[in-house]
Order: structure tokens, then sequence, then C-alpha cells
């Protein structure tokens, strides 16, 4: 029997505007602003991470792959030998190189193609490969919108390996994205492009993005109430993305980021849309984290928020966490589950088990944490 053929493309630009509070990465302007502000590309740390936990599986595979940063050194980098396809490129990669790049590994053909990149790159994978060739994605966006992709590097690589196995039904799943700019501007409009062939595990997929303000406007209300009550004098809070949060804004009477993440001590917004250094540079002394889940995921950090990075959340401490949601959003969640995607896998271990989400006033849920 013929080895497993696996594709491996990374978008190497994808998600580097996050931790700088750009939002996307859709755009040459874009990305060359992220640099300038020092950011990171996550894409290919995180397409090494899942190629290694496949490689540590030891099962016999062929593993085909783009030219240099689309996939060739990662792959290197996790100890394969690749097959490559393609002339590497020096300046960053554009939309027609993810596309290209899947359509040769659709001629061979491969029989799963594993992706890195965010809703961009998924639209990509829609126009070269459609439904033809199952794929996973490995989440490493900004946005996030697409249910494509797995809940973390991790889960990807053991959708791959379970499908390898043999025995796992495919499902079309969704590919969603939205207007950068208007998301800039703080507004949000998903828009469905089509479907992608996925492993379907329900346990290891993030799901599609719900969309929309809660109704439940009273909830909204106790749960802001109750936390600008809580609020220590001195300390710097870090209110995450959202409708939650924009809900303790108005009780605080300041402006907020829909989008974005603002800091505030004694009811005062020190910074608005904040970005990494921002949070760093403002968090001297003690501080906290607030922020709410996204509706239909449940990922709490990694999601939107990538600005509270991994260290912040250390520098602040577990202990002054707090997740807030309406009973309205933990419904829509699947089994009332919590995510975590951080990228430090030492840190997301810390983050799982039980947490306290604040429902409202005087109401509080237990929602257990999986990544």
């Amino acid at each position: 029997m013929a080895a497993f053929r696996l594709g491996l493309i990374v978008n190497p630009i994808a998600g580097m505007g996050g931790a700088v509070g750009l939002k996307g990465s859709d755009t040459a302007e874009i990305v060359a602003r992220a640099r300038e502000l020092g950011a990171i590309p996550k894409a290919p740390a995180r397409a090494t991470e899942a190629l290694g936990a496949i490689g540590a599986a030891d099962m016999a595979l062929t593993l085909v792959t783009a030219a240099g940063d689309m996939g060739e050194r990662e792959a290197r980098d996790a100890g394969f030998a690749p097959q490559v396809l393609g002339i590497a490129k020096e300046a960053d990669t554009i939309a027609a190189d993810t596309v290209r790049a899947a359509e040769e590994m659709a001629g061979l053909p491969v029989d799963l193609i594993l992706f890195a990149g965010g809703d961009g790159t998924a639209r990509d994978m829609v126009r070269a490969v459609g439904g033809k060739i199952p794929v996973v994605g490995i989440p490493a966006g900004v946005k996030m919108h697409s249910a494509v992709y797995a809940t973390n590097p991790q889960s990807a690589a053991r959708m791959v390996l379970r499908y390898m196995r043999g025995g796992i039904s495919l499902r079309e799943l969704e590919v969603m994205d939205i207007d950068e700019a208007a998301f800039r501007e703080g507004a949000v409009s998903a828009q469905l492009y089509g479907y992608l062939s996925v492993p379907y595990l329900p346990d290891l997929v993030q799901g599609t993005k719900a969309g929309g303000v809660s109704s439940d406007r009273t909830a909204l209300a106790g749960i802001a109430a109750r936390i600008v009550a809580e609020m220590v004098p001195g300390r710097l809070y870090i209110l995450g993305p959202g409708t939650t949060m924009r809900a303790i804004a108005d009780e605080l009477g300041i402006e907020k980021t829909l989008l974005g993440v603002d800091l505030v001590r004694d009811g005062v917004r020190l910074a608005g849309d904040a970005g990494e250094h921002d949070i760093l540079k403002y968090l001297g002394g003690e501080g906290s984290i607030i922020v709410t889940p996204i509706g239909g995921q449940g990922h709490f950090f990694g999601r939107g928020n990538q600005q509270i990075s991994a260290e912040v959340i250390t520098r602040v401490g577990l202990e002054n966490i707090t997740v807030a949601a309406t009973m309205e959003k933990i419904a829509s969640l699947r089994d009332s589950l919590l995510h975590v995607d951080t990228g430090d896998r030492a840190l997301d271990g810390e983050l799982l088990g039980w947490r306290r989400v604040i429902t409202g006033f005087q109401t509080e849920s237990i929602c257990r944490v999986a990544t």
C-alpha cells in the first residue's frame, strides 16, 4: 500500500497583526505596519508544532509541501524530508501563492492538505480545491470565524493522525470571513465564502463563530454592574473585545473599542485599542484581565484578542483572570466548553480545568476549559 500523502501549506504572514492590535494581515500595507510595530509571524511556529506531533506518531507518510516559508522550512524544522513543490519566494506570499500550491497538491493528488493560516487562507483553499481534497486547518490568524480549523496545533495533528488511521467521516464545514477594513472600524459582517471537506471530529474542531449582540441586556447590565463594583482602586484592568466588555465600559462611563483591548485604571481609560506592547508598558503593578468567550466557539484567549499574549497573562497571573458571559452565550457553546489557545502549551495546560464564569449580578456558572 502506498504511503499516505500529506500536503502542507503555511501562510507565513497569517496572524501578524493580532498582537499589535491591527486585527488582521490581509494587505501588504498592514503586514508592513505590523512589522514596524515589532510583530512576529505566528503561523510558522504553529505549523512546526503540529508537524512535530504528527512526526512523533511515527506513521508512514510522504509530506508534500510548498517551498521556503510556505511549508518547506517548517517541515525540515520538524524533522521531515519533504517533497517540495514550486520555487521559494523572497518577498511576502500572496493569496495566489496559496492557491497555486493547493492546486498543485490536488493535481498529484495528496490525501489530505494541512494548512496554517486564518480566514483569508481558508478562502484561498476554497478557491483552489473546494471539497475535492480533505483539509485540516491549523489556526494562526486573528479573526478565525471559519469552522474548518482545529482548536489548536495539537488538535490539528490529532485530526490528521486519526484520519490517516481511517474510520473518520468527512463533513463540509463553513469558510467565513469579514471585511478587515470595516472590522478595524468596529463593524463585523461575516460572509460565507464556501465549504471545505474536513475530517469531522467535533471535539477537535473549533466551530463557526456566532456573531451578534445578546438579546439578554438585563444579564449584560448585571455582569457589568458586578464587575465594576468589584474593581480595586489602583489596579490596571485589561478589557478584552466584545459586547460584554462594552457593557462594562458603559457602566464606567468610558469609551470601549468594540473589537480591541482597552486599559482602565480607577475608572479612567488609559489606552484604547491597545497592542501587547501597550499592555506590558502600563502593567507596572497589579493587574486583572477581563474577557468573554467567543460565542459558538468558546475561546476566551487566542481568538481576536492575541494582544493579551502569553506574557501578559503570565505577568497578570491566572488568579486575576475574570471570564464573563451571558447564559445565552454559554448555551451556544458545544457542551458548554471553554477553550484557550495562547500559543504557549505550558500556559494552556495551566488554564485547563474548571473556571467560574460571571453570568449576571448575582449569578455565575462553572464551565470546563479544554484545549
